[in-house]
Protein backbone atom coordinates (compact mmCIF):
# COMPACT_ATOMS: atom_id res chain seq x y z
CA UNK A 1 0.00 0.00 0.00
CA UNK A 2 0.95 3.48 -0.52
CA UNK A 3 0.82 5.45 2.85
CA UNK A 4 1.20 8.98 4.11
CA UNK A 5 2.34 9.65 7.16
CA UNK A 6 1.24 13.01 8.84
CA UNK A 7 3.20 14.89 11.33
CA UNK A 8 3.92 18.21 13.15
CA UNK A 9 6.58 20.40 11.40
CA UNK A 10 9.06 20.67 13.55
CA UNK A 11 11.47 23.42 13.46
CA UNK A 12 15.00 22.84 13.71
CA UNK A 13 14.79 24.96 16.73
CA UNK A 14 11.89 23.41 18.28
CA UNK A 15 11.60 21.83 21.65
CA UNK A 16 12.33 18.58 22.63
CA UNK A 17 8.91 17.18 22.95
CA UNK A 18 8.10 18.70 19.69
CA UNK A 19 11.80 17.21 18.23
CA UNK A 20 10.54 13.64 19.72
CA UNK A 21 7.94 13.43 16.96
CA UNK A 22 10.37 12.92 14.41
CA UNK A 23 11.98 9.81 15.88
CA UNK A 24 8.19 8.82 16.16
CA UNK A 25 8.00 9.18 12.43
CA UNK A 26 11.34 7.68 11.04
CA UNK A 27 10.40 4.81 12.92
CA UNK A 28 6.65 4.37 12.00
CA UNK A 29 8.02 4.66 7.93
CA UNK A 30 10.64 2.39 8.83
CA UNK A 31 8.56 -0.45 9.82
CA UNK A 32 5.85 0.07 7.04
CA UNK A 33 8.70 -0.08 4.70
CA UNK A 34 9.84 -3.40 6.53
CA UNK A 35 6.44 -4.54 6.01
CA UNK A 36 6.23 -4.07 2.13
CA UNK A 37 4.20 -0.46 1.85
CA UNK A 38 5.56 2.12 0.59
CA UNK A 39 6.06 5.27 3.53
CA UNK A 40 5.91 8.82 2.70
CA UNK A 41 6.30 11.33 5.55
CA UNK A 42 4.52 14.69 5.59
CA UNK A 43 4.41 17.83 7.83
CA UNK A 44 1.15 19.05 8.45
CA UNK A 45 1.24 22.79 9.32
CA UNK A 46 -2.25 25.35 9.54
CA UNK A 47 -2.74 25.28 5.94
CA UNK A 48 -5.22 22.77 5.46
CA UNK A 49 -5.84 23.57 1.68
CA UNK A 50 -2.45 22.65 1.00
CA UNK A 51 -2.97 19.29 2.82
CA UNK A 52 -5.81 18.58 0.66
CA UNK A 53 -3.90 19.38 -2.24
CA UNK A 54 -1.28 17.24 -1.30
CA UNK A 55 -3.51 14.44 -0.57
CA UNK A 56 -5.41 14.68 -3.78
CA UNK A 57 -2.05 14.59 -5.74
CA UNK A 58 -0.64 11.67 -4.06
CA UNK A 59 -3.95 9.37 -3.85
CA UNK A 60 -2.63 7.41 -0.53
CA UNK A 61 -4.47 3.85 0.25
CA UNK A 62 -3.95 5.10 4.00
CA UNK A 63 -2.88 7.78 5.82
CA UNK A 64 -0.80 6.81 9.49
CA UNK A 65 -2.00 10.04 11.34
CA UNK A 66 0.69 11.11 14.11
CA UNK A 67 -0.36 14.71 14.34
CA UNK A 68 -0.22 15.98 17.79
CA UNK A 69 -1.10 19.71 17.26
CA UNK A 70 -0.52 21.99 13.92
CA UNK A 71 1.51 24.90 14.59
CA UNK A 72 2.21 23.98 18.31
CA UNK A 73 -1.61 24.17 18.62
CA UNK A 74 -3.14 21.34 20.83
CA UNK A 75 -6.70 22.24 20.16
CA UNK A 76 -5.96 22.22 16.47
CA UNK A 77 -5.12 18.14 16.49
CA UNK A 78 -8.48 17.38 15.66
CA UNK A 79 -8.50 18.94 12.24
CA UNK A 80 -6.40 16.49 10.57
CA UNK A 81 -9.01 13.31 11.22
CA UNK A 82 -12.01 15.84 10.15
CA UNK A 83 -10.19 16.40 6.74
CA UNK A 84 -9.26 13.01 6.17
CA UNK A 85 -12.88 12.19 7.17
CA UNK A 86 -14.68 14.44 4.77
CA UNK A 87 -12.24 13.03 2.35
CA UNK A 88 -12.85 9.21 2.96
CA UNK A 89 -9.32 8.39 3.26
CA UNK A 90 -9.03 5.70 5.71
CA UNK A 91 -6.66 6.90 8.16
CA UNK A 92 -4.96 5.28 11.79
CA UNK A 93 -5.68 5.75 15.21
CA UNK A 94 -8.47 7.23 16.41
CA UNK A 95 -11.46 9.49 14.65
CA UNK A 96 -12.60 12.77 15.01
CA UNK A 97 -14.79 12.45 17.71
CA UNK A 98 -12.76 10.75 20.40
CA UNK A 99 -9.93 12.75 19.18
CA UNK A 100 -11.78 16.08 20.44
CA UNK A 101 -13.46 14.49 23.52
CA UNK A 102 -9.51 13.19 24.80
CA UNK A 103 -7.89 16.36 24.08
CA UNK A 104 -10.38 18.55 25.13
CA UNK A 105 -9.66 17.90 29.01
CA UNK A 106 -12.91 19.19 30.42
CA UNK A 107 -14.68 17.43 27.73
CA UNK A 108 -12.90 14.49 28.59
CA UNK A 109 -13.80 14.78 32.34
CA UNK A 110 -17.27 15.50 31.67
CA UNK A 111 -17.69 12.44 29.99
CA UNK A 112 -16.24 10.32 32.13
CA UNK A 113 -18.30 11.71 34.94
CA UNK A 114 -21.56 10.80 32.63
CA UNK A 115 -20.17 7.51 32.40
CA UNK A 116 -19.11 6.34 36.29
CA UNK A 117 -15.24 6.39 34.80
CA UNK A 118 -13.31 7.68 37.98
CA UNK A 119 -11.98 11.19 37.76
CA UNK A 120 -10.90 13.59 39.80
CA UNK A 121 -12.62 16.54 40.96
CA UNK A 122 -11.52 19.62 39.32
CA UNK A 123 -12.28 23.61 39.03
CA UNK A 124 -12.97 25.70 35.92
CA UNK A 125 -12.73 29.31 35.51
CA UNK A 126 -15.70 29.84 33.42
CA UNK A 127 -18.58 30.50 36.33
CA UNK A 128 -21.17 29.14 34.16
CA UNK A 129 -19.28 25.61 33.65
CA UNK A 130 -17.73 25.05 37.13
CA UNK A 131 -17.75 22.06 38.82
CA UNK A 132 -18.45 22.12 43.01
CA UNK A 133 -16.24 19.10 44.00
CA UNK A 134 -18.77 16.46 44.35
CA UNK A 135 -17.36 15.23 47.88
CA UNK A 136 -16.96 18.10 49.59
CA UNK A 137 -17.89 17.60 53.35
CA UNK A 138 -20.91 20.37 53.50
CA UNK A 139 -21.96 19.46 49.90
CA UNK A 140 -20.64 22.38 47.67
CA UNK A 141 -18.07 24.88 50.41
CA UNK A 142 -14.49 24.90 48.98
CA UNK A 143 -12.42 22.39 50.97
CA UNK A 144 -9.99 24.42 52.73
CA UNK A 145 -5.98 23.88 52.40
CA UNK A 146 -7.05 20.97 49.59
CA UNK A 147 -4.28 19.95 47.42
CA UNK A 148 -5.04 20.57 43.37
CA UNK A 149 -2.64 20.84 40.19
CA UNK A 150 -2.73 22.95 37.67
CA UNK A 151 -3.35 21.46 34.11
CA UNK A 152 -3.80 23.19 30.68
CA UNK A 153 -7.15 22.13 29.01
CA UNK A 154 -5.74 21.57 25.57
CA UNK A 155 -1.98 21.15 25.55
CA UNK A 156 -0.97 17.72 26.09
CA UNK A 157 3.19 15.73 26.79
CA UNK A 158 3.20 17.60 30.22
CA UNK A 159 3.05 21.05 28.70
CA UNK A 160 2.85 23.48 31.25
CA UNK A 161 3.23 20.88 33.84
CA UNK A 162 5.30 20.78 36.53
CA UNK A 163 6.04 20.73 40.45
CA UNK A 164 5.27 24.06 41.02
CA UNK A 165 2.24 23.37 39.34
CA UNK A 166 0.82 21.54 42.42
CA UNK A 167 -0.75 24.24 44.77
CA UNK A 168 -2.36 24.43 48.28
CA UNK A 169 -4.77 26.69 48.78
CA UNK A 170 -7.76 27.64 50.98
CA UNK A 171 -10.19 29.47 48.74
CA UNK A 172 -11.43 29.14 45.30
CA UNK A 173 -10.81 33.01 44.56
CA UNK A 174 -6.78 31.75 45.68
CA UNK A 175 -7.09 28.76 42.83
CA UNK A 176 -8.91 30.74 40.46
CA UNK A 177 -6.02 33.02 40.67
CA UNK A 178 -3.38 29.94 40.53
CA UNK A 179 -4.56 29.28 36.99
CA UNK A 180 -5.04 32.37 35.58
CA UNK A 181 -1.56 33.25 36.07
CA UNK A 182 -0.30 30.10 34.65
CA UNK A 183 -2.71 30.88 31.15
CA UNK A 184 0.53 31.55 29.16
CA UNK A 185 2.25 28.36 29.74
CA UNK A 186 -0.81 26.64 29.73
CA UNK A 187 -1.88 27.31 25.72
CA UNK A 188 -4.42 30.10 27.13
CA UNK A 189 -6.86 27.74 28.96
CA UNK A 190 -6.57 26.10 32.11
CA UNK A 191 -8.01 23.99 34.99
CA UNK A 192 -7.43 22.94 38.42
CA UNK A 193 -7.78 19.07 39.15
CA UNK A 194 -8.06 17.16 42.97
CA UNK A 195 -4.08 16.31 43.15
CA UNK A 196 -4.06 12.46 43.25
CA UNK A 197 -0.89 11.58 45.51
CA UNK A 198 -0.02 8.04 45.11
CA UNK A 199 1.63 5.77 42.36
CA UNK A 200 1.13 6.40 38.78
CA UNK A 201 0.31 3.57 36.11
CA UNK A 202 0.21 3.72 32.18
CA UNK A 203 -1.85 1.52 30.20
CA UNK A 204 -1.39 1.04 26.74
CA UNK A 205 -4.17 -0.21 24.52
CA UNK A 206 -3.96 -1.86 21.11
CA UNK A 207 -6.84 -2.99 18.96
CA UNK A 208 -7.07 -6.86 19.32
CA UNK A 209 -6.28 -8.44 15.53
CA UNK A 210 -8.57 -11.06 16.49
CA UNK A 211 -11.45 -9.32 17.74
CA UNK A 212 -12.59 -5.63 15.98
CA UNK A 213 -13.34 -2.91 17.88
CA UNK A 214 -11.82 -4.93 21.09
CA UNK A 215 -8.47 -3.56 23.09
CA UNK A 216 -5.98 -6.23 24.00
CA UNK A 217 -3.79 -4.86 27.37
CA UNK A 218 -0.37 -4.31 26.71
CA UNK A 219 1.73 -5.26 29.83
CA UNK A 220 0.80 -2.68 32.63
CA UNK A 221 3.61 -0.09 33.43
CA UNK A 222 4.37 1.63 36.51
CA UNK A 223 5.86 5.24 36.62
CA UNK A 224 8.15 5.06 39.96
CA UNK A 225 9.43 7.68 42.00
CA UNK A 226 12.88 6.71 43.29
CA UNK A 227 13.88 9.02 45.91
CA UNK A 228 11.40 11.51 45.96
CA UNK A 229 10.92 13.03 49.51
CA UNK A 230 7.48 13.29 51.41
CA UNK A 231 8.14 17.38 50.11
CA UNK A 232 8.55 16.44 46.80
CA UNK A 233 5.52 16.43 44.69
CA UNK A 234 4.80 13.31 42.84
CA UNK A 235 4.57 14.75 39.05
CA UNK A 236 5.29 13.30 35.63
CA UNK A 237 6.13 17.12 34.59
CA UNK A 238 7.85 18.42 31.41
CA UNK A 239 11.04 18.22 33.11
CA UNK A 240 10.77 13.97 33.64
CA UNK A 241 9.82 13.34 30.13
CA UNK A 242 11.91 15.49 28.09
CA UNK A 243 14.83 17.27 29.97
CA UNK A 244 16.88 14.23 30.31
CA UNK A 245 19.77 16.48 31.93
CA UNK A 246 17.27 16.93 34.76
CA UNK A 247 16.64 15.15 38.58
CA UNK A 248 13.11 14.20 37.68
CA UNK A 249 14.09 12.61 34.65
CA UNK A 250 16.61 9.90 36.20
CA UNK A 251 14.18 9.99 39.05
CA UNK A 252 11.28 8.62 37.41
CA UNK A 253 11.50 4.70 36.42
CA UNK A 254 8.85 2.40 34.41
CA UNK A 255 8.59 -0.88 35.86
CA UNK A 256 6.86 -3.87 34.38
CA UNK A 257 7.42 -5.86 37.55
CA UNK A 258 4.97 -6.54 40.29
CA UNK A 259 4.41 -8.00 43.35
CA UNK A 260 1.70 -10.85 43.70
CA UNK A 261 -0.41 -8.59 46.10
CA UNK A 262 -0.63 -6.38 43.26
CA UNK A 263 -2.81 -8.47 41.29
CA UNK A 264 -6.12 -7.48 41.77
CA UNK A 265 -5.33 -3.63 41.60
CA UNK A 266 -3.92 -4.64 37.95
CA UNK A 267 -6.70 -6.39 37.09
CA UNK A 268 -9.23 -3.32 38.28
CA UNK A 269 -7.31 -1.19 36.00
CA UNK A 270 -7.38 -3.04 33.04
CA UNK A 271 -10.90 -2.96 33.51
CA UNK A 272 -11.25 0.79 34.21
CA UNK A 273 -8.84 1.03 31.11
CA UNK A 274 -11.24 -1.14 28.83
CA UNK A 275 -14.42 0.96 30.29
CA UNK A 276 -12.74 4.22 29.26
CA UNK A 277 -11.71 2.85 25.42
CA UNK A 278 -15.82 1.84 25.58
CA UNK A 279 -16.94 5.20 26.37
CA UNK A 280 -15.15 7.29 24.38
CA UNK A 281 -15.15 4.81 21.21
CA UNK A 282 -11.84 4.16 20.43
CA UNK A 283 -10.18 2.58 18.18
CA UNK A 284 -6.68 1.33 16.46
CA UNK A 285 -4.58 2.09 19.82
CA UNK A 286 -4.72 4.71 22.85
CA UNK A 287 -3.27 5.05 26.58
CA UNK A 288 -4.73 5.67 29.60
CA UNK A 289 -2.86 7.01 32.23
CA UNK A 290 -4.19 6.16 35.94
CA UNK A 291 -3.30 7.58 39.52
CA UNK A 292 -4.06 5.21 42.78
CA UNK A 293 -4.98 7.18 45.73
CA UNK A 294 -3.59 6.05 49.23
CA UNK A 295 -6.74 4.33 49.36
CA UNK A 296 -6.27 1.70 46.26
CA UNK A 297 -8.90 3.70 44.39
CA UNK A 298 -8.12 4.51 40.70
CA UNK A 299 -8.42 7.83 39.30
CA UNK A 300 -8.36 8.59 35.80
CA UNK A 301 -5.80 11.34 34.60
CA UNK A 302 -6.03 11.44 30.99
CA UNK A 303 -7.06 9.16 28.11
CA UNK A 304 -4.70 9.88 24.92
CA UNK A 305 -5.55 8.88 21.35
CA UNK A 306 -2.93 9.77 19.63
CA UNK A 307 0.51 8.35 22.56
CA UNK A 308 3.74 8.63 21.29
CA UNK A 309 4.89 5.70 19.33
CA UNK A 310 8.03 6.24 19.30
CA UNK A 311 11.00 3.51 20.28
CA UNK A 312 12.08 5.27 23.01
CA UNK A 313 8.20 5.81 24.68
CA UNK A 314 5.96 4.22 27.19
CA UNK A 315 3.77 2.69 24.48
CA UNK A 316 6.84 1.05 22.67
CA UNK A 317 8.09 -0.54 26.04
CA UNK A 318 5.18 -2.13 26.65
CA UNK A 319 4.86 -3.36 23.29
CA UNK A 320 8.00 -5.02 23.65
CA UNK A 321 7.33 -6.56 27.01
CA UNK A 322 4.56 -8.19 25.25
CA UNK A 323 7.42 -10.13 23.23
CA UNK A 324 5.62 -7.97 20.21
CA UNK A 325 7.93 -6.64 17.98
CA UNK A 326 7.49 -3.33 16.72
CA UNK A 327 6.85 -4.13 12.93
CA UNK A 328 3.86 -6.13 14.33
CA UNK A 329 2.47 -3.57 15.99
CA UNK A 330 2.30 -1.17 13.50
CA UNK A 331 0.92 -3.51 11.31
CA UNK A 332 -1.96 -3.97 13.85
CA UNK A 333 -3.10 -0.32 13.95
CA UNK A 334 -2.52 -0.45 10.35
CA UNK A 335 -5.45 -3.61 10.17
CA UNK A 336 -7.65 -1.59 12.52
CA UNK A 337 -7.76 1.31 10.63
CA UNK A 338 -8.56 -0.61 7.44
CA UNK A 339 -11.25 -2.35 9.10
CA UNK A 340 -12.36 0.87 10.47
CA UNK A 341 -12.56 2.17 7.20
CA UNK A 342 -14.50 -0.78 5.55
CA UNK A 343 -16.80 -0.65 8.33
CA UNK A 344 -17.64 3.07 7.64
CA UNK A 345 -18.67 2.23 4.19
CA UNK A 346 -20.51 -0.66 4.69
CA UNK A 347 -22.46 1.14 7.87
Amino acid sequence: MKILILHDDVAPDAPPDVQDGLAQVNAVAAALRGLGHEAHPCACTLDLSALEQTLAADRPDLVFNLVESLAGRGRMVVAVPLLLESLSIPFTGNGSAPTFLTANKLTAKRLMGGASLPTADWIELDPARRHVPTHAADGGVFPRDATWIVKSVWEHASIGLDEDSVVTVATREQLESEVEQRLPSLGGEGFAERFIDGREFNIALLEDGQNPGVPEILPLAEMRFEGYGDSKPKVIGYRAKWDESSEEYRRTVRRFEFPPDDAALLERLRLVSCRAWAAFGLSGYARVDIRIDMNGEPWILEVNTNPCIAPDAGYAAAVARAGMDYAAAIDRIVDAALRRALGNQTG
